[in-house]
């Protein structure tokens, strides 16, 4: 007992932080959602006075017989209404405002901190989960913060508006009342935290059968090459099935939660009339006092039914806004020094000291590297698979952070440097090319947002893919397909080399950018990438020794430390693991 207590107040507790973190999103707007939902309030305010005149309009008939006031009344309940309507209608139109005003803004600001994150936390999570955050859950807080929490304010000022003016009426008729309240209250609290819970239950189980999804149509082309389409079919199938399990898990506890308080209020309602109807016969009691009394006490019903379910929706909302601010509370793993310099004249000089680092600090892939490299030098990394070097590559642009050592800069430890700064002098040109669902001029355009169409063409010319540019009728207007589809693996590798050309770095980073290419394509590409390394330092990491012979050094890694060091010539002399590597390859060759 001591510990449901504990988890009680707890939930409560985290239920009412995230509700203020929820209304703390409106801060900018402020002004407006006040001024909203005072009108709203004024409406209310004025609902609350029908009744009294609905009473008067009833005493005036069956009392007074005034058909003169009784066609006041009338046409003053009428005016009542109208005005009511307009408060309502302008409160309610300026809270929608503000939530989807805040809704815009807070996706904006999601998205802004997903792009701050590390690389490391995209690699512990699936893309679909952070999608579903990112529409599915942002889109539940628009719930609470325009619907639930303005609708439990105006409710809340109704129901004491209603208990004072009944009280005001009958005070032992409003005994009634009182005396369901706190089993509705008690209920709503217990049912409250399970259903949030159940509601978070819901936000994951969407968020892993959207991952699923994701992940299929993503590799569509894989999934169709292996004829996988039936077995994506039934993963998703699984996902969705456990996804209802769970909805509907949630919707027999709301469902019976809703059933259980109307049927309290109801059977409230039955004893109001029954001993109301006592009291008129008995005229301590008007006919018209009594027909206010029971809209009144229909308004507490209506408005505990409604706070019920607004419960309900809260907790749902809740249970999915706590996903997002934990999203938002995930710290950026690189971020600028409060001291950090821009780096601005390069030349591209870099050093590695003594650097080691691990995807786990008790498990290191790099170790001790330690390597200075000139401006305008050419670096060949190579070695087996699994001994660092791609590992290597993503530390220069500070994609992860070291466990210990440091890269220099043009002299600067680039942990003192401004990231962007620093990321601006380098470019990269990856095996696995990623270009967008757009148009050719569109993704070379990427590397220089400002560039000329005359600088794209340019740019193309020189990674040797105008030619097959200009067969395309759209030319550089074609699109090209999700990630490129509809263009060959040598053409996206070309792409994504004038990409490149046109943001102009100081510092390039080539990894294995021809391995996955046929020999005519090869050529192409390794034309268009010596014309790009020309007057930059370059990494190269090669899996075909043939392509690095020229390196001015090639250090040779194993294991996460740098074995050999030299050029193509004097490490064959040294017969050492990189001469083995060659004789390996050219051997393999020769047997073809």
């Amino acid at each position: 007992m001591a510990n449901d207590e504990k988890t009680e107040r707890k939930g409560l507790a985290t239920l009412k932080e995230t509700l203020v973190k929820i209304f703390g999103l409106s801060k900018p707007y402020r002004p407006r959602f006040y001024t909203a939902t005072a009108m709203v309030l004024v409406g209310s305010a004025i609902w609350l006075s029908v009744p009294l005149g609905l009473r008067e309009l009833l005493d005036a008939v069956f009392e007074q017989g005034d058909n003169h006031l009784l066609n006041l009344l009338a046409l003053g309940l009428m005016g009542l209404f109208v005005i009511q309507a307009f408060f309502s209608f302008v409160g309610n139109y300026h809270l929608e405002w503000v939530g989807e005003r805040v809704i815009t803004d807070l996706r904006k600001n999601v998205y802004d901190h997903l792009h701050k994150l590390g690389f490391r936390f995209f690699a512990d999570r699936r893309l679909g989960e952070i999608t579903s955050r990112l529409t599915n859950d942002v889109g539940s807080i628009r719930t609470a913060l325009t619907d639930s929490l303005p609708q439990l304010l105006t409710i809340t000022f109704s129901m004491i508006g209603s208990v004072s003016l009944m009280v005001v009426l009958n005070w032992r008729l409003s005994a009634v009342i009182f005396v369901t309240v706190p089993f509705i209250t008690i209920a709503t609290r217990y049912f409250g935290q399970k259903i949030r819970k159940l509601s978070k239950g819901v936000q994951d189980e969407l968020a892993n059968s959207t991952a699923v999804a994701e992940d299929a149509l993503g590799a569509i082309r894989l999934v169709k090459a292996f004829v996988r389409e039936d077995y994506e079919v039934s993963r998703y199938s699984e996902a969705i099935e456990v996804l209802f399990k769970t909805a509907r898990r949630k919707m027999v506890l709301t469902q019976f939660f809703w059933a259980g308080v109307g049927i309290m209020f109801m059977s409230t309602l039955v004893v109001i009339f029954w001993y109301g109807g006592r009291e008129v016969l008995a005229e301590r009691l008007t006919a018209g006092d009594l027909v206010a009394f029971i809209i009144y006490a229909l308004n507490i019903s209506r408005s505990i039914t409604q706070t019920s379910r607004l419960y309900t929706a809260v907790n749902t909302a809740a249970g999915a806004s706590e996903r997002i601010f934990e999203l938002l509370d995930e710290a950026p793993e690189i971020e600028d020094d409060p001291n950090a310099i821009a780096l601005k004249e390069v030349k591209g000089s870099i050093e590695f000291r003594d650097l080691s680092f691990g995807y786990e600090p008790d498990r290191l892939i790099l170790k001790n590297i330690s390597f200075k490299v000139e401006a305008g030098q050419t670096i060949a990394l190579v070695g087996p698979s699994g001994a660092g070097k791609t590992t290597l590559l993503n530390l220069i642009p500070r994609f992860y952070e070291p466990v210990s050592g440091s890269i220099q800069v043009e002299g600067h430890d680039i942990q003192n440097l401004q990231v962007k700064s620093l990321r601006e002098h380098i470019s990269i040109v990856p095996q696995e090319v990623h270009l967008f669902g757009t148009s050719i001029k569109e993704n070379i355009r990427y590397g220089k947002l400002d560039a000329t169409d005359a600088e794209i063409e340019a740019a193309a010319k020189d990674a040797n893919a105008l030619e097959f540019i200009h067969q395309l009728p759209d030319k550089f207007d074609a699109m090209i397909g999700e990630k490129g589809v509809k263009l060959s693996g040598g053409q996206r590798q070309r792409m994504s080399i004038a990409r490149a050309i046109l943001s102009n770095p100081e510092i390039l980073l080539l990894d294995e950018a021809t391995s996955s290419l046929d020999s005519e394509s090869e050529a192409q590409v390794q034309e268009a990438l010596d014309r790009l390394m020309k007057n930059r330092t370059t990494f190269v990491i090669a899996h075909r020794l043939s392509t690095v012979q020229h390196a001015d050094r090639i250090l040779v890694m194993d294991k996460g430390e740098i074995v050999e060091d030299g050029t193509h010539f004097e490490l064959l002399e040294k017969n050492g693991l990189y001469s083995h590597l060659y004789n390996l390859q050219f051997r393999d060759l020769d047997q073809v």
